[in-house]
């Protein structure tokens, strides 16, 4: 005869009785990543390793698969677990990788991408000092013996700020801008001051903890040698940088984030228009639409201003607006006629032209429609 299975009660304490060991392991854990951190520092050595963390991955994933737990499990939980790490190594401090460095300027350095920036380089050491539109009048003072003239404003004052730091940037100084667009100011640069010049784009927001496995574009333009410093501290913080020439950058932003944000401003105004009913719509959507009223959401939840900077200041993304506007009424036309043909045609032309990429990014919206569904809280009360 088969044994009975235990009472609920027990089982439902046996796992609380797993959980608190889970957390104790969780605990000490965090203190080993303390010790890491302390070494890192000491070392200069960077917060993300994407060798290492490749390999403690799959290492994980195997012995998950020969003990019978689900990799992919695994994995979800480890990701989650590092990115915490990450963060946390942050507050334990930074090296500074100049053996002597001077001071770094931050011109907006009171706004949000500024602040971000401006802990980060004065946790690795260095004196940050803040130009703020009322410091003008101080400005050679506050400049004077910078290693790092960092421009931090909104895109539509940025060349103006450029301009006015004519003459005023140590010789040996690395101007450089943070701003979403990069033709125009590395050009603005690059005629302001004769020393080193880099043009970068942080693509995170600077709501982040971390820059850990963030993606700062850099923009050649002027003694690269005397610049690889900034590079080497940003990867120091765990940032991946990557090259892209200024003008292919500005193209790339029109599509990524100018035309994008349009759109979802257009069907914001359209959802407020329809008076939609948003309780409604939460209750029956499935994570996927979810998620994309989230994306909605969260632009309005958001600086009006810096969304009109991004919009406004791409001449690009008005011309794509214009051509997705075209291509939105052929597509209603097609919608109209009830042409299913021709949108099957259409669909299977565009899913070619994804090519492998169409299953990869579903393979990975998939796990974000798991992690989605795993948040989401259907108790009554």
């Amino acid at each position: 005869m088969p044994d009975r299975p235990r009472d609920l009660d027990v089982l439902r304490a046996a796992i609380d009785d797993v959980d608190r060991r889970l957390l104790d392991l969780l605990s000490e854990r965090r203190d080993l990543v303390a010790e890491v951190a302390r070494w890192k520092t000491a070392h200069g050595a960077p917060v993300y390793v994407p060798d290492r963390e490749a390999a403690l991955l799959s290492a994980r994933r195997d012995e998950a698969a020969a003990a019978g737990v689900s990799p992919d499990l695994v994995e979800d939980l480890l990701r989650r677990i590092m990115r915490e790490s990450y963060r946390a190594e942050g507050d334990h401090g930074y090296r500074c990788v100049l053996d002597d460095p001077g001071a770094v300027v931050i011109i907006g350095g009171g706004g949000a991408m500024g602040g971000l920036l401006g802990g980060l380089f004065a946790r690795s050491g260095y004196e940050v000092r803040v130009l703020e539109s009322g410091d003008w009048d101080r400005a050679a003072d506050i400049l004077a013996d910078a290693a790092l003239v960092l421009v931090s404003v909104p895109i539509a004052a940025t060349v103006d700020v450029i301009e006015k730091l004519r003459g005023l940037v140590p010789p040996g100084a690395v101007l450089a801008d943070v701003t979403s667009r990069k033709d125009a100011p590395l050009a603005a640069m690059l005629a302001a001051h004769p020393g080193p010049v880099v043009g970068l784009h942080p693509m995170c927001g600077p709501t982040v903890p971390t820059l850990a496995k963030q993606v700062v574009v850099r923009c050649v333009g002027r003694d690269h040698d005397d610049c690889a410093w900034v590079l080497d501290q940003l990867k120091l913080w765990g940032a991946s940088v990557v090259d892209a020439d200024a003008r292919a950058h500005d193209r790339a932003m029109a599509l990524v984030q100018a035309l994008r944000h349009f759109a979802t401003f257009v069907y914001g105004v359209h959802l407020q228009e329809e008076d939609a009913d948003l309780a409604a719509m939460l209750d029956l959507s499935s994570p996927i639409y979810r998620l994309e009223l989230a994306m909605t959401g969260r632009l309005f939840a958001q600086d009006p201003d810096l969304y009109a900077d991004i919009v406004f200041d791409s001449p690009e993304g008005l011309e794509l607006a214009e051509r997705f506007g075209e291509r939105f009424t052929r597509s209603v036309d097609l919608y109209r006629r009830g042409d299913r043909d021709e949108f099957r045609r259409q669909f299977l032309a565009v899913r070619a032209w994804f090519g492998p990429l169409a299953d990869v990014f579903l393979t990975e919206s998939s796990a974000l429609l798991a992690q989605a569904d795993d948040r989401l809280d259907r108790s009554s009360g």
